[in-house]
């Protein structure tokens, strides 16, 4: 708008100012300056002094938006945005003109108070983070930033220019500030007559003609020492919750003996007993004892390839194991145990000490989601499908399984049980995996679950 009554203006001027010449090119043509030269310069004497006064109207018109511009050029020169120019004096366009130029200042103050903003906003950020960052001039060495986590992964004072660290370790400034890191990287340095381990990444950039560097370092040993802390103890909550899953049943089973051996031994006559059922008792302890060390040795290296002890076992065999085991402590939570076989020769190649470990497990899942049914039941049942396949199922008629976390049970230490290690399903998928097969879950709730193991090689 100030540029369009601007160049109105100006047009005005210049025709005003053509007319004046072409006016005075023919007064001078008509005028007879030898016959009366007082006369004739009577005549002339007003259209020079318009003439003037309209070159002069022009030239201060022209010039003075010129003037207005090169004050302001000039405060720009010096980022002076804060100043004000006058809107309330001089013509009209010079008004606007001013008005234009204070807008221009006061849009890129407020730029430069977000940028300010924004830069003391990310300087906390990275003052706050547990990650050392410095910026420094490659060539002097000055600092020109560094945060309280560099100096205190370094165990150096408040830095002004890393030649300090220089003098005071040069093999920490050797490995930190002259070697490049433009992948991030693990160095292991002494600070303080201890050895620290920090992963590192530097990066170089220009400012003008200046050229800095910068390096990020964090110290991952506190870290490291932590994690294998986690570890250490998820690993000892998982040993501790598969050798309780064995030994209850074998100490219900032992209670269960050194019950009917010490009735025998107060009245023989009356309470005799079967030394059969006794043998078979034993047996089943003994074989679940050497199970659940086969177990803690497979456990172990499972993450690696582990040599599983393979043979041909009959199912049969395999359910009156888990029966013996299992039978006395469900009697006494009043949990009917039932097994279901079609094919009493029915044969599975297993290493039958690591999936007994699997079916304990199973079974005492399904005794978790039976605690509030009235009439709980669990049933191990074993068929062969049409792709000849062997599957042992148990069933339970418990709680089921929430749809919403039915995909997370075999997430190792995912667990809805507040004293619930997580693993038992994952161990189990597991020691399946390294038997080539699959187990495979099918749950609803308020109705029950049912757990397949499929067996490729049958």
């Amino acid at each position: 708008m100030a540029y369009r009554k601007y160049k109105l203006v100006l047009t005005l001027r210049v025709i005003i100012l053509f007319f004046a010449l072409t006016i005075l090119a023919f007064t001078i043509t008509y005028l007879d300056f030898q016959t009366n030269l007082q006369l004739s310069l009577a005549i002339l004497a007003p259209f020079l002094i318009i003439l003037y006064y309209s070159f002069r109207s022009l030239y201060k018109f022209i010039f003075r938006r010129f003037y207005e511009m090169d004050d302001f050029f000039e405060s720009v020169k010096y980022r002076d945005f804060s100043r004000w120019f006058n809107e309330k004096s001089g013509s009209e366009d010079i008004k606007e003109l001013r008005k234009g130029f204070n807008e221009v200042n006061k849009t890129i103050h407020e730029i430069n108070k977000e940028k300010e903003a924004q830069h003391l906003y990310l300087k906390k950020i990275l003052e706050l983070i547990n990650t050392g960052i410095i910026a420094y001039n490659i060539e002097s060495g000055k600092v020109l930033w560094i945060n309280d986590a560099f100096k205190k992964t370094l165990s150096v004072p408040s830095l002004k220019n890393v030649q300090f660290i220089e003098k005071r370790n040069p093999k920490l400034y050797n490995t930190v500030f002259t070697k490049n890191h433009n992948i991030e990287d693990s160095i292991t340095v002494t600070i303080e007559n201890e050895k620290t381990k920090l992963l590192i990444a530097s990066s170089i950039f220009q400012i003008k003609e200046e050229s800095y560097k910068l390096i990020v370092l964090q110290n991952i040993e506190s870290t490291l020492t932590q994690n294998e802390t986690e570890a250490w103890k998820k690993l000892l909550s998982v040993m501790t919750h598969e050798i309780m899953n064995s030994i209850a049943p074998i100490s219900s089973l032992a209670e269960t003996l050194q019950t009917k051996v010490q009735q025998s031994i107060s009245d023989p006559n009356e309470h005799q007993i079967d030394m059969n059922d006794l043998d078979t008792g034993i047996e089943s302890i003994k074989k679940r004892s050497e199970g659940l060390l086969k177990f803690a040795k497979t456990y172990r290296s499972l993450n690696k390839i582990t040599k599983l002890n393979l043979s041909n076992i009959l199912v049969i065999e395999l359910f009156e194991n888990i029966k013996t085991l299992m039978f006395p402590s469900l009697e006494n939570k009043n949990i009917d145990l039932h097994f279901e076989i079609e094919n009493p020769n029915l044969e599975i190649e297993m290493d039958t000490y690591l999936i007994e470990q699997v079916l304990i497990n199973l079974i005492l899942n399904a005794v978790e989601a039976s605690k509030e049914v009235k009439h709980p039941k669990i049933t191990l049942s074993a068929q062969k499908n049409i792709n000849g396949q062997a599957i042992i199922k148990i069933r339970d008629n418990g709680k089921g399984i929430p749809n919403e976390i039915i995909e997370n049970i075999f997430v190792p230490f995912f667990s809805t049980k507040k004293t619930g290690s997580g693993i038992g399903l994952s161990l189990c998928k597991q020691i399946m995996l390294l038997h080539k097969s699959k187990i495979q879950v099918k749950s609803a709730e308020n109705k029950g679950t049912i757990v397949s193991l499929i067996f490729y090689t049958a």
